[in-house]
């Protein structure tokens, strides 16, 4: 994190470097690794990779199939008529970013919903810093919502577990995040008071 924060590499080279620095430190520091084990580390990381990357491919073809579809345009028409409340308007938004963050991943999301919502948002007047918050926050929501939920299925994946058992897991902390969410769209200056104090 340091090296990022330096500008030394970047998040890529960062994850290289963490995974050399944990060879290092089991092989030579605490011998705790066996190097006959290293193989099969690899291959275990590489597996966790491909599910990680196979979901951001299909999240990438959902992504293309909204835009072939012309959704983009549909849903400023959609949002309109909210205009004149804020509140109704970030209520209606972030029912939307969550529905569309249970099927695509973080990144599709931004690029699709992000330049036809920041201009909606700036129209009717809500602090950007505000809707940007609660836009990764919603996106958030998304990715831990079952059925689809992308960070459930990694998280499946990774801890070898079924997810029917991490979707049971999920909801005390999905409860507390919609709860939250819903403060921050009633109460804005829970976000925008604390921003201005960082400028």
């Amino acid at each position: 994190i340091g090296g990022m924060k330096a500008g030394v590499f970047t998040p890529t080279e960062a994850a290289v470097v963490a995974v050399f620095y944990s060879l290092f430190t089991g092989l030579l520091v605490y011998r705790e690794l066996d190097v006959r084990k290293v193989p099969y580390l690899m291959l275990s990381a590489l597996k966790t990779s491909c599910t990680i990357m196979f979901l951001v491919a299909c999240a990438m073809v959902s992504a293309w199939l909204i835009t072939i579809a012309d959704i983009p345009a549909q849903t400023i028409e959609l949002l309109k008529p909210f205009m004149d409340n804020q509140m109704v308007l970030m209520l209606v938004i972030t029912i939307l970013v969550i529905i569309v963050g249970t099927a695509l991943d973080l990144i599709p999301t931004v690029l699709i919903l992000g330049p036809i919502l920041v201009p909606v948002v700036k129209m009717a007047g809500i602090d950007p810093y505000y809707f940007g918050v609660l836009f990764i926050m919603n996106n958030a929501i998304g990715l831990l919502t079952p059925p689809v939920g992308t960070v459930l299925n990694v998280v499946a994946a990774v801890g070898k577990e079924k997810l029917d058992n991490v979707i049971k897991g999920v909801w005390p902390f999905l409860l507390a995040e919609t709860v939250l969410m819903f403060l921050l769209v009633f109460f804005p200056k829970l976000v925008t008071v604390p921003a201005k104090w960082l400028m």
